[in-house]
Formats: C-alpha cells, sequence, structure tokens
C-alpha cells in the first residue's frame, strides 16, 4: 500500500510539475505578447507623438482663440453695428488727410481711402495673427530640424508637446494684451512676395476707450490717429524702394536667428535678468544674438524709428490745421505713455512694445531735428533712397545724418530736442 500510495504521490507530484511549467510557459507568452504590443503600442505613440510635435512651435488657430475670448470679454466691446457707425467719421477724415499729406510731402497716394477700414478687436487678432504666423514660418522648420530631430522617441516628443502648449497659451495672452491696446495699424505684409499695398485698421474700440480715459473729444482724436497711420502708407507707397530694403534685412535677421537653438538654462536665466533690467539699453532679444546679429537688428531698429518718428512729426505737425484740440490730445496722451502700472510696463517689455516706444521718441526728435536744421528739404531727402535712411548711430545724432547727407548744412540741427 505504502508503494502504492508513493507512486500516486508521485504521480500527482509529477503531473503538478508539469501543471507549473505549462503555466510557466503560458504566462511567458502572455508577457511576451503583451510585452510586444506594448512596444508596438509605444512606437506608434512616440510615432504620432513626433508628428505631432513636429506640426510647429505654436498652435495658431489656439493662440487666435484664446487671444480672441480675451478682447472679447475685455471692457468697452462694441456690436458690429455700434463699430460701424463709425465708418463715415473715418472717411471724413480721410478725404482730408490724404490731400493734405499730398500737398505738404509732395506725392499723391491713391487708392488709401478705399483701403482703410473699422475694425473690432478680434479682426485685428485674426490679422495679426495670419502675419505673425508666416514670420515663424520662415524660421519654425529649421528651429524643429535643430530641436525635434527624427526618432526622438516618446519622451522627447511629449516634452517638445507640452512646450508648444505652453507657448500657445503665451501668444495667446500676448495678443490678446496686445490687441486691447492698439489703436491703428497700416497693415502691410512685409515678406509677401507680392508687392500688394498694405491696408488701414482702426481698431475703434481702443480708440474710443482711450480717449475717454484721456478725456478729450472723440472725433479729433480719431482723425489724429488716423493722421499717423496713414503717414505710414504714404511712407511705402509713394517709396516703392522701402519694402524691398525692410524686407532683405527682416529676411537676413531672420535667418540668422533660425540658427540659435534651445537658449537652454543660461539663456533662460539671460532672458529673466534682461527683462527685470528696467533702464537696459538693449532689448531682451539682443541677450541671445551674436554682434553681427545685433548690428542687422539695431539697424532694422534705426528704419523703424524714422518710420514711427516721422509719424508722430506729421501727426503733430500737419494736426495744427487738420485736428481741433490737437495741443491738448498730443500733450495728454503723450503724458499717458510715461504713465504706466508696473505690470504694464513689464509687458510691454516681454512684448517688445517698449521698443516701439522709444522707436516714437528717438525717431521724433530725429525727424525733428532735421526739420528745424533743413526744413521740408530734409524731410524729402529722408525718402530719397537706402542711402539716405539714418544708420543706428544718427538716430541718436541727427548733426551726424545732416553732415553725410546734406553736407552744406555744415553739421547744423544740433543732437535732437
Amino acid at each position: 500500500m505504502s508503494g502504492s500510495s508513493g507512486r500516486s504521490a508521485g504521480d500527482r507530484g509529477s503531473g503538478l510539475g508539469k501543471g507549473a511549467r505549462a503555466g510557466r510557459a503560458q504566462l511567458e507568452r502572455v508577457l511576451f505578447l503583451a510585452g510586444a504590443a506594448t512596444s508596438s503600442a509605444v512606437a506608434v505613440l512616440g510615432r504620432r507623438a513626433e508628428e505631432s510635435a513636429r506640426r510647429g512651435l505654436i498652435d495658431w488657430r489656439a493662440a487666435e482663440r484664446m487671444a480672441i475670448d480675451r478682447v472679447r470679454n475685455a471692457a468697452g466691446s462694441l456690436s458690429l453695428a455700434d463699430l460701424h457707425r463709425a465708418d463715415p467719421v473715418y472717411a471724413s477724415a480721410m478725404a482730408g488727410i490724404v490731400p493734405a499729406l499730398e500737398e505738404v510731402l509732395g506725392v499723391s497716394l491713391p487708392g488709401v481711402v478705399e483701403r482703410a477700414a473699422v475694425v473690432d478687436r478680434a479682426t485685428w487678432v485674426r490679422e495679426n495673427v495670419a502675419g505673425f504666423a508666416a514670420l515663424i514660418g520662415r524660421v519654425e522648420s529649421k528651429l524643429i530640424e535643430r530641436q525635434m530631430p527624427p526618432g526622438m522617441g516618446l519622451v522627447r516628443s511629449g516634452m517638445a508637446i507640452v512646450n508648444r502648449q505652453i507657448t500657445t497659451r503665451q501668444v495667446g495672452y500676448l495678443l490678446g494684451f496686445i490687441g486691447q491696446r492698439v489703436l491703428g495699424q497700416y497693415d502691410l505684409a512685409l515678406l509677401s512676395t507680392q508687392a500688394e499695398p498694405g491696408r488701414l485698421m482702426f481698431v475703434d474700440e481702443n480708440i474710443r476707450s482711450v480717449a475717454a480715459g484721456l478725456e478729450v473729444p472723440l472725433n479729433p482724436f480719431r482723425t489724429w490717429i488716423a493722421l499717423h497711420e496713414t503717414t505710414h502708407a504714404f511712407e511705402f507707397e509713394a517709396h516703392p524702394w522701402l519694402r524691398p530694403y525692410i524686407a532683405a534685412r527682416l529676411e537676413r535677421q531672420l535667418d540668422s536667428l533660425s540658427a540659435i537653438g534651445s537658449p537652454g538654462d543660461q539663456g533662460a536665466k539671460r532672458f529673466r535678468q534682461a527683462l527685470r533690467s528696467a533702464g537696459s539699453r538693449q532689448s531682451w532679444m539682443e541677450a541671445f544674438m551674436s554682434a553681427a546679429q545685433k548690428r542687422e537688428f539695431r539697424e532694422i531698429q534705426a528704419v523703424m524709428s524714422l518710420l514711427e518718428g516721422f509719424g508722430e512729426y506729421v501727426m503733430d505737425e500737419l494736426g495744427r490745421d487738420l485736428v481741433p484740440d490737437v495741443e491738448l490730445i498730443s500733450a495728454r496722451f503723450h503724458a499717458r505713455r510715461t504713465q504706466r502700472s508696473g505690470f504694464e510696463k513689464a509687458m510691454m517689455r516681454l512684448t517688445g512694445m517698449d521698443l516701439k516706444m522709444e522707436q516714437y521718441r528717438k525717431g521724433e526728435r530725429f525727424v525733428a531735428a532735421i526739420a528745424r536744421a533743413r526744413g521740408a528739404d530734409a524731410l524729402r531727402e529722408l525718402w530719397r533712397g537706402p542711402e539716405t535712411m539714418p544708420q543706428p548711430e544718427e538716430i541718436n545724432h541727427p548733426s551726424r545724418w545732416l553732415g553725410r547727407v546734406m553736407p552744406a548744412a555744415g553739421g547744423e540741427g544740433g543732437e535732437g530736442r
């Protein structure tokens, strides 16, 4: 019995061993298949994540939606019907502005009135998203190739997607911020292959808000803003060489900046330091530039200072005949620029709007100085061609420009107001 019992026990033990081995084998097969499936899923997810990451550095549609949500909820929003009640006011203002500019500046501006429109903040956002996307698109592919190499894997792709979401939110917020402050714009696609004329946009929701805040009469204020933007149309449309002149420099700037990879920890540190340094003589963008890139950047800034400063000069000089209460409007408007909260100053520095304000100041001082020295001849000489554009160092020293371009002036004009 004991033997029989032993055989029976052995048989049972042997049976259990075979079952365990079979179970382990089955488990291994299951784990192998699960591992293979997981690997395949990870590979598929990695490829899809990489494809998503490489679609762009910014989701422009999402940024546009965020910005439009912000501006539509801002104070002073108007219905389209209320907005377009201002159309006749701007049409009347432009009917007086254009011939006055043509007479003073000695050129014709055909079609400008027909290309002017009153827009809401949301329309301004849409128009500028398209322009910004086109600019970024010039360098985006190179940056993606540098920062997102093929086969970078799920983790790096996921990080890139998160970075794009963060950047998209930042761009949407900044567009919403600017969209509540911009008053008018001469919209021109500088890098377009087709040299189509630009159009004028008047963001009347913001214009009304600023006029009310300054306690100045609304319609004269509208005319004053329209005069500035129409002067920009004169600058470009009366001088066909100007657009390719700026575009060539902007193209080179974009090409050089596309060679900059991820700034890394040191770059981020420089970025934060630059934003905090309110008294810095350079833009935070220059913190990432080489010496050659800075020179190109400053050349572009000199041209933009002239464009903006010339508009500022004209809107005050010609405004004396076209804009009732122009002295009051100008004084209160320029005082407003110096009375900003700490948050507004930080946002303007981040968005580059502080550079635009500096362009206004430097450019107007330059234009006023050469006009005092040589009158209308100097103003016309400014636009003769690329060789008469002020150099970066001349914007702060008008006498140097006069000595180079109009030597008969003998360096008159001083160093500006």
